[in-house]
C-alpha cells in the first residue's frame, strides 16, 4: 500500500504564520481565499518543483506572502502592474489575487518553462487576473505599448540590472518602479550609481528582518 506524501509544513505551523501574516497586512476574506488557493497549490507544486527555499516553507505567509502584499500599500492606486521574474509568483500572483477586487491586472515575467506553467496554473486556480510571459525580462521591456503603473522585482537580479530592464518603461511613462531587496540593499544601491541617475526611496518590510523595498520614480543613464 502506498503511504500518502507528507505535508511539506504541519498545518498548524502554516496557520500560526498566516495569522501573523494577515496581522501585518490585513485584507479581505476574498482575498484571502485566493491566497488560500494559491498556497495550496504552491505547496502541491514545491514538492517536484522548486519554487521557493524550502527553508521559508513555514514562515511561507510571514516571508512571501505578506512581504508581497505591503506592495499594494506602496501603490494603491496602481492597476497595471509588470513583475519581472516572478518565479514562484512573488509578488506577481499576489498583486493579481489583490487585483482581482479592483479591475486590475499584472503581467508575469518568467523564463523557465516549469515555472511559468505554475504561475498560469496559480491564477487558474485563484481566479486572479493576470497573464504569464514565458521570455527573458530583456526581451520584453518594449512590448508594451501603454504605460504601466508599477514595475516590480524580488530576488531576480542586482539592482543595476533591474533598473536597466525598468527604464525603457519608466521613459515612456511607467510610473513607478518597486524593487524588493534584502540586507545588501546599500551596496546595491552605491553600484547602481555608477550607471543610472536616480532618487531612491527606502522602505523597511512590515515582515521585519533586513528587508527592505527600493521605490524609484525617475530613472537616466549616465553618460
Amino acid at each position: 500500500m502506498q503511504r500518502a506524501a507528507k505535508p511539506l509544513v504541519s498545518l498548524s505551523d502554516l496557520d500560526a504564520d498566516k495569522a501573523a501574516a494577515l496581522k501585518l497586512v490585513p485584507i479581505s476574506s476574498a482575498l484571502e481565499a485566493r491566497l488560500d488557493a494559491y498556497v495550496a497549490l504552491l505547496q502541491q507544486w514545491q514538492a517536484k518543483t522548486n519554487l521557493v527555499a524550502p527553508s521559508t516553507l513555514p514562515q511561507l505567509w510571514t516571508r512571501h506572502v505578506a512581504d508581497s502584499l505591503q506592495l499594494v500599500r506602496l501603490m494603491p492606486q496602481a492597476r497595471r502592474w509588470l513583475d519581472f521574474g516572478s518565479g514562484g509568483g512573488f509578488p506577481g500572483v499576489v498583486l493579481a489575487c489583490a487585483m482581482a477586487d479592483v479591475g486590475g491586472h499584472v503581467t508575469l515575467v518568467e523564463r523557465i518553462a516549469k515555472k511559468a506553467a505554475f504561475l498560469r496554473e496559480a491564477l487558474r486556480v485563484a481566479g486572479a487576473p493576470g497573464t504569464v510571459m514565458l521570455a527573458d525580462i530583456g526581451d520584453n521591456v518594449d512590448r508594451f505599448p501603454q504605460a504601466l503603473d508599477c514595475i516590480t522585482a524580488r530576488a531576480v537580479a542586482p539592482l543595476h540590472q533591474l533598473i536597466g530592464f525598468a527604464e525603457p518603461l519608466m521613459t515612456s511613462g511607467t510610473t513607478k518602479a518597486l524593487f524588493l531587496k534584502g540586507q545588501d540593499v546599500d551596496v546595491e544601491l552605491t553600484e547602481a550609481t555608477k550607471y543610472w541617475k536616480f532618487q531612491p526611496k527606502l522602505h523597511a518590510s512590515v515582515t521585519g528582518g533586513q528587508g527592505w523595498i527600493v521605490e524609484i520614480d525617475h530613472i537616466e543613464r549616465r553618460t
